[in-house]
């Protein structure tokens, strides 16, 4: 069963699958994925954070719950991802497009499952970690990891 909604609105290339394996080794609920240029990103993060400048991903978690459990059906949330930025740092790290994406596809699913590198302990990065050797990911993966 496909749990992502994909919605590429760039020539980036995308495999699917690996971002499916990784979405369903983590949760049941659907997720929207957005690809789009830096553009689009950059008025989505003024928008919604209030920050007016490029960035990688964003995540947008749906916080609808029942009591402790989520409403049946209801989707996880939204993930955007910048293509121009996965192209730039795919090649400032040594490792091609669909890894970085991977990445960045990972990244922002932690925050929709409400991990918070912002103010844990190193448990996002950890988990980052874990996912990315999980799924055989190059180890140039990690170092972006560090960064955030």
């Amino acid at each position: 069963m496909k749990i992502i909604d994909l919605e590429n609105q760039t020539d980036l290339t995308i495999n699917i699958d690996i971002l499916e394996e990784i979405a369903q080794s983590l949760t049941t609920r659907e997720i929207e994925l957005i690809v789009t240029d830096n553009k689009t990103i950059q008025e989505l993060n003024s928008e919604h954070r209030a920050k007016n400048k490029v960035t990688d991903v964003l995540s947008f978690p749906i916080n609808t719950t029942f009591g402790e459990e989520a409403i049946p059906g209801m989707p996880l949330g939204s993930i955007v991802i910048s293509a121009d930025l996965v192209k730039e740092k795919a090649t400032e790290f040594g490792h091609n497009a669909e890894d970085e994406l991977s990445l960045l596809f990972i990244h922002g699913l932690l925050h929709l499952l409400g991990f918070d590198h912002e103010v844990d302990n190193g448990e996002m990065r950890d988990k980052e970690k874990d996912i990315i050797e999980t799924f055989a990911l190059p180890s140039s993966l990690i170092v972006r990891t560090e960064e955030y």
